[in-house]
């Protein structure tokens, strides 16, 4: 998908590196590219986990759309994508907000709207309660982390199917493929090239000595597990957008009425016949209602 031109945007003519810390991140810039995009504050977008993902793989169908009104920032988090890949030494959440800080100083970037998918909405509502000045609006996408099921099971059956990726018999195409089949309502919505891009990732060296380590860290103290952002998102006063699939097997519905309840600026927007991947099922609408929210007054 790297060599796919989207209005006139590539991931190759986007891509930059960018040193933070010990840490070399990767990001697609699109810059400001119209008077509107110029005004606003930059849109960084922030991926979903799971094996091969990366901002380009959850984000590339939105990107052109979006940069239209925002200097959009498709980020890499750590451990993902052609970024750095380190075990934090505590939470996961607690890590990625404060590398984003630091990305954002290093761009000289002082506040950002966020757009948060799943792993993503995590990193995003940890970067709004540990560092509030930086975001300006957020949109969270069925994000971890900030809910508890409450009539769904736990662990849920996308979750189940991610983490099963690399385990039994390893990975295949298979269970790349289920993964997809899980996480969309209509699998035949997500462009076949995606299946082997993401198997592609998720095998590549790199990527599975990640998993090797991280697996192991937790084994040994928990090193990058994931905190219980659902005891804090009272906290955060921010001007919320939630985003959920009707039918999102991974994060099931009933989370966002717990946020819904406890975040004191929060609003939802339910997709109908949609999965995990509302970016991807719902693009047009999805684009829309994110440049609404993200320029209203």
């Amino acid at each position: 998908m790297t060599a796919t031109t989207l209005g006139g945007l590539t991931a190759t003519d986007t891509s930059r590196f960018i040193q933070v810390g010990d840490l070399r991140m990767h990001l697609h810039d699109t810059g400001a590219r119209t008077s509107a995009a110029e005004a606003a504050p930059p849109l960084v977008l922030l991926h979903g986990g799971g094996p091969g993902a990366s901002g380009w793989s959850n984000f590339s169908q939105n990107v052109p759309g979006l940069a239209e009104h925002f200097r959009v920032l498709v980020v890499d988090q750590p451990g993902y994508g052609q970024s750095d890949k380190p075990i934090p030494d505590g939470g996961v959440w607690t890590f990625n907000a404060k590398v984003m800080a630091g990305l954002l100083d290093a761009l000289d970037i002082e506040k950002v709207h966020l757009v948060g998918n799943s792993l993503g909405g995590g990193t995003s509502l940890k970067l709004a309660l540990d560092f509030p000045e930086r975001v300006a609006r957020m949109i969270l996408m069925g994000p971890a982390g900030g809910s508890l099921n409450m009539l769904s099971a736990d662990p849920s059956e996308g979750l189940k199917v991610l983490f099963g990726f690399y385990q039994g018999t390893g990975p295949s195409l298979e269970k790349m493929q289920n993964l997809i089949n899980v996480m969309t309502f209509e699998p035949a919505n997500v462009p076949p090239e995606v299946l082997a891009d993401r198997y592609a990732a998720a095998t590549s060296p790199d990527a599975m000595d990640y998993v090797a380590r991280l697996f192991e860290g937790f084994g040994a103290k928990g090193a990058g597990m994931p905190e219980e952002l659902w005891r804090d998102v009272h906290k955060i006063a921010h001007k919320t957008l939630l985003t959920w699939g009707r039918d999102d097997r991974v994060l099931p519905l009933d989370g966002a009425f717990f946020m819904l309840k406890r975040m004191p600026d929060a609003r939802l927007h339910v997709f109908p016949r949609c999965g995990h991947w509302a970016q991807l099922e719902h693009r047009d609408e999805f684009n829309q209602l994110a440049v609404s929210f993200l320029a209203g007054v």
